[in-house]
């Protein structure tokens, strides 16, 4: 999965939030992609970030984060 979200900070202090990036190890595996639910957006008209890890070949949702403050880097490759 490829996304253009590089890095995602939930808090309301981006300073003391917890970020989470792509390629940071979580457990015995590391982040794939973060991403913005758009269906959720459209049926609920609320965001949603989905953070998907990848471990042994394989990809799975790892966390999602609603309706919570966030600060969002986007990977910006020219």
């Amino acid at each position: 999965m490829e996304g253009l979200i590089r890095k995602i900070v939930v808090g309301k202090d981006p300073k003391n939030g917890m970020a989470y990036y792509i390629g940071m190890r979580a457990g015995t595996g590391s982040i794939s992609a973060i991403v913005m639910d758009d269906e959720h957006l459209f049926r609920y008209q609320k965001k949603r970030y989905l953070i998907y890890i990848e471990r042994d070949g394989s990809t799975m949702l790892w966390k999602s984060i609603d309706s919570m403050p966030c600060m969002v880097e986007f990977d910006l490759n020219f």
